[in-house]
């Protein structure tokens, strides 16, 4: 019998404020991706931008149930990739998430008042934000998910500006 190993992925030491890093994880299920994020929470305080890259089913809305999670106190089932109404709300303005997956161009990019949300002191989460890199404020956080195997996925953090 082998023993089994648990592997958790872990935030790098604090040698230096997160907006000064880059760093790679590797996650070996959905539920290692939930907690990396309820760690990373800790780094996006308010106001922070975050904008999540990545294929679709790469990890970005399971990422970001564990950020809401420790950030908000929203429980997991309640995040939801908001691809239909665009802009979810969390904890009376204190976090936002976005999805930008149809939108297909700056004239829709700029009918939903993304701008109005820089300014706002608040989280806000922006999946497919590739598609809005040009527009956005700096400083911000990048995070890139990558598929590596059925349930693993890197996770790249670094920052902007």
């Amino acid at each position: 019998m082998s023993e089994e190993s648990t592997h958790e992925p872990q935030l790098p030491a604090p040698r230096a404020p997160l907006v000064a890093r880059r760093f790679s994880v590797v996650t070996r299920s959905p539920e290692e991706t939930v907690n990396f994020g309820r760690g990373l929470a800790k780094e996006v305080q308010p106001p922070c931008l975050v904008l999540l890259e990545g294929e679709l089913g790469s990890g970005k809305t399971t990422l970001v149930k564990g950020i809401l999670g420790a950030l908000a106190g929203v429980p997991e089932d309640e995040v939801t990739s908001p691809s239909f109404t665009l802009v979810h709300e969390f904890a009376n303005g204190k976090a936002y998430h976005v999805d930008l997956y149809r939108v297909e161009g700056m004239r829709d990019l700029a009918t939903l008042g993304l701008d109005d949300l820089w300014d706002r002191d608040a989280t806000v989460l922006i999946e497919w934000g590739e598609k809005c890199l040009e527009d956005v404020p700096q400083p911000c956080v990048r995070i890139r998910c990558e598929h590596l195997g059925p349930d693993e996925r890197r996770i790249t953090v670094e920052a902007r500006g």
